[in-house]
């Protein structure tokens, strides 16, 4: 890790642990906006760590991105900030002004967009849709990866959440005037940031299993001393280590080859099964305690339940995945699989 990275590192790791307690859960997840902690990620420049230098950015890459989505992930954070750093990269790259504060993705679904730049259609989950001063979804045009960013005032929506409880809302976007270019995949970057993610919490998940295990005495020792919850937590640690080895590998591709469909499609795979296992895993370790209300678990394990079926599924980017190989041929495979190192 270059020193720089390592410093991008520190701070998130230090501003998420110096913000985020309970009552901020609470409240966040009561659907009051987290203004302190934002106010802090902004400040530091988290949330433009992929935004050119030349508009006010860190000017980063994908593998300095993670380490501040990993940090993320690892706290729980109930805050659009893997949405905004997608949504500024994303904007960045169609060759349009990044603007100040919060972005999101539409997940799923596209817009139409005429001539004139006036879109028509319906989103129907929208990570903190209501918060953000842009919304960037697929554009439906003959270009696959053309993106319409636009601003979400004059549309008509309803809140909703997630198990997490962090906000989603349904949107109809008709009428509203949108910029349009070639920024890429909404859905690909979506589910990158979302194995991040999801890479950072099954880590933090192992190390309250561990911490768990060696406090909680049962039968006059620590479980951790049980051959049986031994096993589990050396089953947890190899999740842990996959699924954060697959998002990394993940953003180092799209740095160095601007396309990382592949690795994408198996990031958010192996770290949506890594997400499924370590919450089991993590909740039968715990016990009950784990959903209690002044436990950190469980705000963990929801948003793994989440972040697991956002921007596709395991299933839908495994059939992604295979009618690529196929269509390839086989004799793409291996030749393929060594060439991307």
């Amino acid at each position: 890790m270059t020193d720089e990275r390592s410093m991008i590192a520190e701070t998130a790791a230090r501003l998420f642990a110096a913000h985020l307690d309970t009552a901020t859960f609470a409240a966040a997840e009561a659907g009051t906006w987290p203004a302190a902690l934002w106010d802090e990620i902004a400040a530091n420049g988290l949330d433009r760590v992929l935004v050119p230098e030349d508009q006010g950015g860190i000017g980063g890459g994908w593998e300095d991105a993670f380490e501040i989505l990993l940090a993320a992930g690892r706290h729980g954070a109930p805050v659009p900030l893997a949405e905004t750093i997608a949504a500024s990269w994303l904007i960045a790259q169609a060759g349009l002004d990044v603007p100040d504060g919060v972005l999101t993705l539409a997940d799923g679904e596209p817009v139409a967009v005429s001539s004139a730049g006036i879109i028509t259609g319906a989103l129907s989950r929208v990570p903190w849709g209501a918060s953000a001063s842009r919304i960037v979804a697929q554009a439906m045009d003959e270009n696959p990866d053309r993106i319409a960013v636009f601003s979400p005032v004059g549309g008509k929506g309803a809140l909703d959440h997630n198990i997490g409880r962090d906000p989603r809302h349904a949107m109809l976007v008709d009428g509203l005037t949108a910029q349009t270019g070639p920024g890429g995949s909404v859905m690909a970057v979506g589910a990158l940031v979302r194995a991040c993610q999801m890479a950072g919490a099954v880590g933090r998940v192992l190390d309250l299993c561990v911490t768990y295990a060696g406090e909680r005495v049962q039968f006059g020792r620590p479980i951790g001393r049980f051959q049986a919850i031994q096993q589990q937590l050396a089953l947890l640690a190899g999740e842990a280590a996959a699924a954060d080895i697959a998002a990394r590998s993940a953003c180092r591709a799209l740095d160095r080859r601007g396309d990382a469909f592949v690795e994408i499609a198996t990031a958010k795979i192996r770290t949506g099964e890594a997400a499924g296992k370590a919450a089991a895993i993590a909740h039968q370790v715990h016990g009950a305690i784990g959903f209690t209300d002044e436990h950190h678990l469980h705000h963990l394990t929801r948003r793994l339940w989440s972040w697991r079926a956002e921007f596709g599924a395991e299933s839908v980017w495994a059939t992604h995945l295979g009618n690529l190989i196929a269509a390839q041929g086989a004799g793409r495979l291996w030749p393929d699989l060594t060439a991307r190192g």
